[in-house]
Parts: structure tokens; C-alpha cells; sequence
């Protein structure tokens, strides 16, 4: 039988990542890429951990035997499948005799099958490395401003050419704001968010500015791992403004769906305090009309803009208009290109290695 290998982010571009764990387990968090083919169901993993607690490990393994041996045939035909000629990669928790004992039966089974060695804690401890000193793989680059002047949509329309980007927010499932979960279902774990956005990293190339916008701490329930906050706010800076008039008017575009009118409901009562019961009962009135041009108006004058950015203790590296996606690109370009690293910028980062070895299991 082959020996467990070590993780390394290769293997995940070269191999079927298999996940013998729990559906539960899986849920919570897995290897990016990984297909959940569990050994044990939930309830079977719980009946097999009572029996290890109470009678010890040999009736356990016994009875674990009992409820897996007859599944291995279906289990070796899907796992074979999907791996359709690809060598395959098993883990479990910790590389235990799950990953263990699938990855011999792949094995004896005429498989090119290895098993992680330390399973998914040791991939879960290079994503802890990964952010508890974050450094970018290449010049780390924020989007700010307020609420509608468009920083998303101009993120994900740069050309890929020139600058690479991540979009944090669609990562987390929110946008970021007192209404950013409209249309949106925040249900992953926090453990999920920081392997997206590992993986979201480990593609990235090195050599075009990265993008991001920039975000507190939080994002809806979910945070920003490691120190990754610290580090953002350390970088190129760069400060856009776009007319109350287009602010508006992307607004609208935005939220001015009827699906999400109970929902626009919802999130203003949550901000009533703030705006006060006048000014709350005038834009929930625009609201119930349906009058997005005054509701959206109210909004941003009487809420986002007296919130966000209120007490901002730094300085923009640059300034950009937004009222034209186009134009400013070329003007971030011109800038960027002008000025390679603004004074505020951390050192030049190293080469991002996502899958350091450095944390043992």
C-alpha cells in the first residue's frame, strides 16, 4: 500500500480530492475541489464513537466493519468515476482509518489512490498559516467609498489583463451593509469563507495588482481571517466618489426589485433608531409606495453617508471618479503603472505560498 503523503495545494489541481468524512463534517468545511463520498453517515459515526467511548476500539472497529464492508463495491465504483483516470487523493479528519481504509480498498482495487497524511487538520493548519501573517501575492490594491457609487461592479469588470481581483463580498454571501443580505443567504461557516478565499488566493497570478474592496472586520456574520484586516489597511489605498444623482440611480438597479421589498422593510426597521422616527417614517412612506428614486435618496443622505466613513483616520493614495467604469480603469492603470508602490503599501510580498508547510498537524 502506498505511503500518506503530505498535503501540498498540487495535489489539488492534479488529483480527485475525495472526502470520506460525515455529510456534517463536510458541510462545515473541506479541501476546495474535494467530492464527499462518506464512509460513515452522521448517525453511524455517532453510534461508532459512543461504542469506541464505552466498550473501547475493537468493538467499534468491529462494528464499523459491519456497517461499511457491504458499501465498499458501490463505494470503489463511485469514487472510480468520478475520478475518471485521474489518481485520487483520500482524507478524513486527522488520517485516521477512514481515508485509511478507503485508500486501500482504491488500492487493492487497482487505483492510483494515496491518503493524506494528518487529513483535514493539517490542510486546515496551512489556512490558519495562510492568514495568521497574511502577506498578498502581489500588490494589494482597496476599492473605498460609499454606499452606490459602484466599487463592485467596477471590480468585476477591471480586465483581467491588467489586474486581478477578488470579490469579497460574493464570497461571503453578503454585501456588507445594513441591506447587504437581500437576495443573498449567508449559510456558510466561518471555516468555509476562509477556504474560498484561500483558494480564491492560491489562483491569483503574481504579477497584476490585486483588488479588493474594502470592508470592515465583518461581513454579515463572518470576518475577515488572520490579520488580513490589519494588512488591508496598510495598502494602496484608493478613495472613489461618484453624484448622489448615479449613486442612486445604481441603487436602484441594485435593490429595486419587488421580491425584495419585505425585505427592504426588514433591514429599515433594524436602522430606525438611527434615522429617527421622522425621518423613518418618511423613507418606510417611500418605501410602501414603492418610490425608490426618494426612498433611495433618503437613504444614503440620511443613513450610509452619515455612518460609513465617518471617522476616516487615513489618507487616499489616489482619487477616482466613478461615474464611468471605463474611464477610471484607465485612470487606475495610469496611476498604479505612475506610482509601482504607494508610501503606506507593506513590504513587497514574497511569493504567496497558501500550502506552506510550516504548521505540523
Amino acid at each position: 500500500m502506498p505511503q500518506p503523503v503530505t498535503f501540498n495545494q498540487s495535489l489539488l489541481d492534479s488529483h480527485l480530492v475525495v472526502d470520506v468524512r460525515t455529510p456534517l463534517e463536510f458541510e462545515e468545511d473541506h479541501i476546495p475541489g474535494a467530492v464527499n463520498v462518506p464512509l460513515l453517515s452522521n448517525e453511524e459515526r455517532v453510534e461508532i464513537g459512543t461504542l469506541y467511548k464505552q466498550t473501547g476500539p475493537r468493538e467499534a472497529r468491529i462494528r464499523g466493519l459491519e456497517l461499511t464492508a457491504p458499501r465498499f463495491p458501490e463505494l470503489v465504483a463511485e469514487i472510480g468515476g468520478l475520478a475518471a483516470g485521474r489518481p485520487i487523493l483520500v482524507y478524513c479528519w486527522r488520517g485516521g482509518l477512514r481515508s485509511k481504509t478507503v485508500s486501500a480498498i482504491l488500492d487493492l482495487t487497482g487505483y492510483d489512490a494515496v491518503q493524506l497524511q494528518g487529513g483535514y487538520k493539517t490542510y486546515r493548519n496551512q489556512v490558519l498559516a495562510c492568514f495568521e501573517n497574511f502577506q498578498p501575492p502581489a500588490r494589494l490594491v482597496v476599492i473605498h467609498g460609499m454606499t452606490g457609487i459602484g466599487k463592485t461592479p467596477f471590480i468585476l469588470g477591471l480586465d483581467r489583463n491588467d489586474f486581478s481581483f477578488i470579490d469579497l463580498e460574493g464570497l461571503a454571501c453578503h454585501r456588507g451593509s445594513a441591506f447587504g443580505e437581500l437576495g443573498l443567504t449567508q449559510d456558510l461557516s466561518q471555516k468555509w469563507f476562509e477556504s474560498l478565499l484561500w483558494d480564491a488566493l492560491r489562483k491569483l497570478p503574481g504579477d497584476k495588482p490585486l483588488i479588493v474592496e474594502g470592508e470592515s472586520k465583518r461581513i454579515g456574520k463572518l470576518s475577515l481571517p488572520g490579520n488580513m484586516y490589519e494588512v488591508m489597511q496598510e495598502s494602496t489605498k484608493v478613495w472613489c466618489h461618484a453624484s448622489l444623482e448615479t449613486r442612486v440611480e445604481r441603487l436602484i438597479r441594485e435593490y429595486g426589485r419587488p421580491e425584495f421589498k419585505e425585505g427592504m422593510a426588514v433591514a429599515l426597521l433594524r436602522i430606525k433608531k438611527r434615522l429617527g422616527g421622522d425621518k423613518y417614517a418618511e423613507i418606510e412612506g417611500h418605501l410602501e409606495r414603492w418610490e425608490l428614486q426618494p426612498f433611495m435618496a433618503e437613504l444614503v443622505k440620511n443613513y450610509y453617508d452619515k455612518v460609513y466613513y465617518k471617522n476616516r483616520d487615513w489618507v487616499e493614495d489616489c482619487n477616482l471618479s466613478l461615474e464611468d467604469y471605463q474611464a477610471a480603469e484607465q485612470e487606475l492603470k495610469g496611476f498604479l503603472h505612475m506610482k509601482p508602490r504607494a508610501v503606506s503599501d507593506p513590504a513587497t510580498p514574497a511569493p504567496f505560498s497558501p500550502a506552506r508547510e510550516g504548521k505540523p498537524a
